[in-house]
């Protein structure tokens, strides 16, 4: 199957979406299915070339040491969001109307300049694409405590590129402490194999993420997530508890060092003119891989991605993920959760720990 969007139709796409979601079909119907999935996944990577482009120039403009990256959405967490309802919902998800198949982010130094890129440069410029979706997680932050800033636009051209409009990509733009507490969260989720970032884990380190983030919000002078003590010091002692019955820097740190060895060896084989990755994570044999592409070699990227993603399908002890970057050091500090690296997380955390005393 090519990769062109001429002959696709959303009907094609959402019968192959209502297949994944279904666990009474055939193999034959899954692997059909799977191949409908990873082609629609794949023409989302030229818009989103396009848009990771823009954002980056745009959060130049406002942060010379931004970061910016891209990455398509892992099967896995696709499928899991076709099956999740919403405030008590049944599912009702379509696959062509998922908006964040394809997402950019911009890292930036602190909230004031994110608000500043999202409003001045998003909600009121004149980006030729529509924009379909925004939400402010930082205004009023989700109730787990995931702060950023989102913005969602369907592809639009008249240059030659038609067949990929109405394709849609999310663009995220976040503080670097937003940043740090989203990463460190899924960190937490590999390792121990919840879904806090999904609203299905364990109550504690729930609990804890939750009180850090208003800890976090704090700092930045931003609205506190729901619930949570609007006394500082009470704030701080309750995540001082929470800190030493789960013992979060010592785990933390733990994880780091017994990937330390096997980070080494990545690097050395990550230098070069790389543009895309693909890093996969065995969490049993404590070993991060990292398979790195020039830009010519995007088909390949994504065709080694897809299976990597069948070969490993419904283990929970690997994670697979295809991401781009225009350095290997932006792509260690925008996705320190698959280099294991919560160093700058847990600096936060005892900042916000010594306020406890």
């Amino acid at each position: 199957m090519g990769w062109e969007r001429n002959g696709f139709e959303k009907i094609d796409v959402n019968k192959a979406g209502n297949v994944l979601k279904n666990l009474n079909v055939s193999e034959d119907e899954i692997n059909k299915a799977t191949e409908i999935l990873n082609n629609w996944r794949a023409i989302h990577s030229y818009p989103l070339h396009i848009f990771q482009m823009t954002l980056k120039n745009a959060s130049k403009k406002f942060d010379k040491t931004s970061l910016t990256v891209q990455r398509l959405k892992r099967t896995n967490s696709i499928i899991n969001k076709l099956n999740r309802g919403y405030d008590g919902r049944s599912p009702s998800m379509n696959l062509s109307q998922m908006q964040d198949i394809a997402g950019c982010r911009a890292i930036v130094s602190n909230v004031e300049i994110a608000r500043e890129l999202y409003q001045n440069y998003y909600l009121k410029g004149n980006l030729r694409h529509k924009r379909v979706g925004k939400k402010d997680y930082v205004s009023e932050p989700k109730k787990d405590g995931y702060r950023s800033l989102h913005v969602i636009y369907e592809f639009k051209s008249d240059k030659g590129k038609e067949e990929y409009n109405g394709l849609r990509v999310e663009v995220q733009i976040r503080s670097k402490l937003q940043h740090l507490w989203s990463t460190a969260v899924e960190t937490v989720d590999f390792f121990t194999r919840q879904a806090i970032k999904f609203n299905e884990g364990g109550p504690n380190w729930t609990e804890f993420f939750r009180l850090i983030s208003s800890a976090f919000a704090i700092i930045e002078k931003s609205p506190l997530i729901s619930n949570t003590p609007l006394d500082k010091k009470k704030l701080y002692h309750e995540i001082k508890d929470r800190e030493k019955e789960l013992s979060v820097i010592k785990r933390m740190s733990g994880w780091t060092s017994a990937m330390k060895f096997f980070n080494e060896e990545v690097k050395k084989k990550m230098k070069g003119k790389s543009k895309f990755f693909l890093l996969e994570l065995d969490i049993l044999g404590e070993k991060l891989s990292v398979k790195s592409y020039a830009k010519q070699q995007e088909e390949e990227a994504i065709k080694d991605y897809s299976e990597l993603e069948k070969r490993h399908k419904g283990r929970t002890d690997y994670d697979v993920v295809l991401v781009g970057a225009e350095t290997t050091k932006d792509l260690q500090k925008a996705y320190p959760n698959y280099f294991v690296d919560t160093r700058e997380f847990i600096s936060e955390l005892k900042k916000v720990l010594r306020k406890a005393t």
